[in-house]
């Protein structure tokens, strides 16, 4: 199986070759490579161990599966069909229980652990030291210690949260993909911009019906809910919305009692109160605990206005249309937003898209980068590399000393075949050489933002300018790392830190300087006029008490899920327990407005991804809100503040503790203000 592509380790990926026939026979060589290499060091002569031969074989050993793992993962979640997700369901138990044994493997442990205490390994210093320490905190954390019965019973666990966790992805992607809305009447219709009508009427022809059609897919459902007049219609679309991973064939009500108990058990072997402590003992917040205060302190911060802000809703509406103030229906919540927006700020989001075409908000961003990190990102054309789709794009990135850091590819609308959300994700990590030279890194980004429609190029809503802003950060994270010890680079930092580079890339969205480099009418190359970026700006913390205490909710819940774990998955249905923990951060509404928990993939569809760590959105937040007061005051584009951003930050991976690093850039600990005097809400 020489030839099998999903083993080629070129940097030109040939997708087209990565077929679902191929994973089986790929992933089982790359497994059977990667335990002989574990073997070889687990079998080590207790006398002749060196930090070559222990240490860095270990991070060597799993480099081939990593990288094909990667190849299968990311084309079932851009390119899934029913063959390629068999085939990916076959070998994830195998792979899973594979990395799940490596830290519980006793003999590999042993020598591990005797070269760590040897003289030689206290002598390590800078990286290396780093790499030791945090292998041997790894290998503690995941069960390295436990007897042999524990060790046995940990692995198995890890290997049935992966399946679960994949199953509760499926439904979520599965449910979306089911459910549509055809509008015959377009009078129905009254409200919704041009634009969105357009996109429904191509969806349509797609399937071959006639009328509009709506789907799940926030490109769609976004604009429907805040323009279409149509209550009944919004109804429609809201409740489908809500019930996804709620009813059968794509019910997770199981599955998420399942997953809780599981990572419960994890953490109960560990030796850990709960799931919580388990995960954020390494990370910033260190524990539940910190991590709930910190959520519920942002609560207690935004109750006053987040409750004035519910109430205002209920009066304009009650204004408008002549009733008495009342709770609002749930579908009724983002239209009567828009019109109190509208009626605020004479601002209306839409008149912000013919300025946001994307193909010049990417050279813009692409432009800024130059400007503030001296990187210069050259596109290839479509004869010179190979995707998984025909629209994705392909990038070089070299800096400023001329350096090719890094390739990219960027895939940005949505498909049937590709789960929803915006992510970043890496295929190879090059960085430093022994030699002295370096390897580029490959990466991709991913979203579901507005597709072209109606002869129109796509043009993309401010809020989706931030998101392709957001992962781009955590890209440059990824290419611009220096650290010679792959498993240490780019991204791979405590998941409370991880968002400060992506978060704070979005600050250039809102500011004129930036904005007047990619913001131009796609039709005539007009910048954002002056009175539509001041209603703009007046705007931007509309509602942010809401926005705010959303987030407040998720973590809450979340933590909570994972703190009171017994609770919630011995009921019959989590829903009505979730609901309840955080009622006070959830807008009053008749009826009720459920939670997210049965489509909360970011806490779910991972064995731990987000899971008891979605309050790092926010902490992040603080983290970069106030790293960005550095560049307002120094020069948006001071290509010096860039520089050490890039040397303090975005090359240093986990190379250093993140407090440490965010030291080095701002001088200083955070200022939690800073997001407080951001967000309008400091008091």
């Amino acid at each position: 199986m020489a030839d099998n592509s999903f083993l080629d380790p070129s940097f030109n990926i040939r997708w087209s070759a990565l077929t679902p026939d191929k994973v089986a026979p790929a992933i089982e060589i790359a497994l059977s490579r990667a335990q002989a290499a574990i073997d070889v060091i687990a079998s080590r002569d207790l006398g002749a161990l060196s930090y070559e031969n222990t240490f860095l074989a270990v991070e060597n050993a799993t480099e081939e599966l990593n990288a094909a793992w990667a190849k299968v993962t990311h084309l079932q979640s851009v390119a899934d069909s029913p063959a390629l997700r068999e085939a990916h369901n076959a070998m994830l138990p195998k792979v899973s229980a594979f990395y799940a044994a490596i830290p519980l493997n006793a003999a590999l442990w042993l020598r591990l652990k005797a070269f760590s205490e040897s003289t030689v390994a206290r002598a390590l210093t800078g990286i290396h030291r780093r790499f030791l320490d945090e292998t041997v905190k790894d290998f503690r954390q995941a069960g390295a210690d436990l007897p042999a019965e524990k060790r046995t019973r940990l692995e198995a666990l890890q290997t049935e949260l992966a399946q679960v966790t994949q199953k509760y992805s499926e439904h979520v992607l599965d449910a979306t993909n089911a459910w549509q809305l055809v509008v015959t009447d377009e009078a129905r219709l009254a409200g919704l911009p041009a634009r969105a009508k357009a996109a429904a009427r191509l969806s349509a022809e797609a399937k071959g019906l006639a009328g509009w059609r709506f789907t799940l897919h926030q490109p769609s459902l976004e604009p429907f809910m805040t323009y279409v007049e149509d209550d009944a219609l919004r109804r429609e679309l809201w409740t489908a919305s809500a019930a996804i991973g709620a009813q059968a064939p794509h019910d997770n009500t199981a599955l998420i009692a399942r997953i809780l108990t599981l990572r419960a058990e994890k953490a109960a072997l560990l030796g850990r109160a709960h799931f919580a402590d388990s995960v954020l003992e390494r990370r910033m917040a260190q524990s539940g605990a910190r991590a709930l205060a910190f959520v519920e302190d942002f609560q207690t911060r935004c109750r006053t206005a987040f409750a004035r802000e519910c109430g205002e809703l209920e009066t304009i509406k009650a204004q408008q249309s002549g009733g008495a103030v009342a709770h609002l229906a749930p579908w009724a919540i983002m239209f009567w937003a828009e019109k109190l927006r509208q009626a605020r700020y004479a601002f209306d989001e839409e008149a912000l898209r013919p300025y946001f075409p994307m193909d010049r908000v990417i050279a813009g961003m692409f432009e800024l980068v130059g400007k503030i990190f001296g990187l210069r990102v050259i596109e290839r054309a479509a004869g010179e590399f190979e995707a998984w789709h025909p629209e994705v794009k392909f990038y070089e990135m070299h800096d400023a000393r001329g350096r090719h850091v890094g390739s990219f590819y960027a895939d940005w609308h949505p498909r049937e075949s590709k789960r929803g959300g915006a992510w970043m994700n890496y295929l190879i990590t090059g960085g430093p050489r022994a030699d002295g030279t370096r390897a580029p890194h490959l990466g991709l980004i991913c979203g579901n933002m507005t597709p072209p429609a109606g002869g129109k190029p796509a043009l993309l809503t401010h809020r989706e300018v931030e998101t392709v802003f957001h992962e781009f950060g955590h890209l440059l994270h990824h290419l611009l790392g220096e650290v010679e010890i792959k498993s240490l680079n780019g991204v791979n930092v405590a998941w409370d830190f991880v968002e400060l580079p992506s978060q704070i890339l979005e600050n250039w969205t809102w500011e004129r300087a930036s904005l007047d480099l990619f913001a131009r009418h796609h039709e005539t190359g007009a910048a954002i006029p002056e009175d539509i970026f001041q209603k703009m700006t007046a705007a931007k913390n509309f509602r942010s008490a809401c926005a705010t205490m959303r987030q407040v909710a998720f973590a809450k819940v979340d933590l909570l899920m994972h703190i009171r774990t017994a609770e919630f998955a011995a009921a019959a249905d989590v829903e009505p327990l979730a609901r309840a923990a955080i009622a006070e951060c959830l807008v009053p509404t008749e009826p009720p407005m459920p939670t997210a928990v049965k489509r909360f993939t970011h806490i779910f569809s991972d064995p731990v991804g987000y899971a008891a760590g979605y309050y790092s959105y926010k902490w992040a937040e603080v983290l970069d809100a106030d790293a960005f007061t550095r560049f307002k005051r120094e020069g948006i584009f001071d290509a010096g503040v860039g520089a050490e951003f890039i040397a303090t930050i975005l090359s240093k991976g986990n190379s250093a503790e993140p407090a440490e690093l965010f030291r080095a850039f701002m001088g200083r600990d955070p200022d939690p203000n800073a997001l407080l005097i951001r967000a309008g809400l400091a008091f």
